[in-house]
C-alpha cells in the first residue's frame, strides 16, 4: 500500500468536488449555446444570461455522496477545515443558500476570485496558500491535504506542497490524474487514517 504523510489540516475545493455544480455549468452553457443558434449573442449578452441563469441554477445544488459523512466526522474529531474555490463570493453564495448547516462547519472560506490576496487563480497555488495561512494554527504546508477534482486545482495543491486526493470526473482521462497523491472514484471511499486523520466510527 503506498504510504502518505500525516496531516493535521484540510481543504477542500468545491465546484464538482463538494456540490455537483459541473452538471449544472454544462446545462446552462447548453441552454444558452441552443438560444445562441437561433440569435446571434455578443460576449456580453452571453455573460448577462449566464449570470441570470446561474441565480436560479445554482439554488439547485446537491452534495455529492461521501461528502457530509466526511466533513462532519473531520468537525467532530476538531480536525480544522477550510475551503478554497475559485468562485466568485456572489456565486458561492447562492449555491451554497440551502447549505447553510453543511458550510458552517468549516473554519474559513477563500473565494479566489474575489479575493485580493489571491493574486493568479488555479493552477497557481495561491488559493490553497492563503487558505493555510488563515487558520488560527497556521500549518506546515506539507501538514495539509486538499480535495480536488480538477487537474488545475491539483496542480496548485502540488506547487503548494501540500498532498492531495482527487476525485475526478468519471469522464476524465487516467492522464490528467498523475499528479494526484490519491485517486478516488467517490468520496465514499476515503479513509482518513491513511492520512493519520481519525478514522470514520465502525458502523
Amino acid at each position: 500500500m503506498a504510504t502518505f504523510k500525516p496531516v493535521t489540516h484540510v481543504i477542500f475545493d468545491m465546484d464538482g468536488l463538494i456540490f455537483d455544480t459541473e452538471d449544472i455549468y454544462t446545462e446552462m452553457h447548453q441552454t444558452i449555446a441552443n438560444r445562441e443558434l437561433d440569435i446571434p449573442m455578443t460576449v456580453e449578452e452571453f455573460h448577462s444570461e449566464f449570470a441570470k441563469m446561474s441565480n436560479e441554477m445554482f439554488l439547485k445544488t446537491k452534495v455529492l455522496p461521501g461528502v457530509k459523512r466526511l466533513i462532519s466526522h473531520l468537525h467532530a474529531n476538531k480536525v480544522p477545515i477550510a475551503i478554497a474555490t475559485s468562485s466568485k463570493k456572489e456565486t458561492f453564495d447562492v449555491k451554497t443558500t440551502h447549505h447553510q448547516d453543511l458550510i458552517g462547519l468549516f473554519h474559513h472560506v477563500v473565494c479566489g476570485s474575489s479575493d485580493p490576496e489571491v493574486k493568479s487563480g488555479k493552477p497557481a497555488p495561491d488559493v490553497f496558500l492563503v487558505c493555510a495561512k488563515r487558520f488560527d494554527d497556521e500549518p506546515a504546508l506539507d501538514k495539509v491535504l486538499v480535495f480536488e477534482d480538477a487537474p488545475n486545482g491539483v496542480q496548485a495543491a502540488v506547487t503548494a506542497g501540500m498532498q492531495v486526493v482527487m476525485v475526478p470526473d468519471p469522464r476524465l482521462e487516467k492522464e490528467h490524474c498523475k499528479l494526484a497523491t490519491l485517486v478516488l472514484s467517490s468520496m465514499k471511499h476515503f479513509q482518513p487514517e491513511l492520512f493519520g486523520l481519525p478514522p470514520f466510527p465502525k458502523d
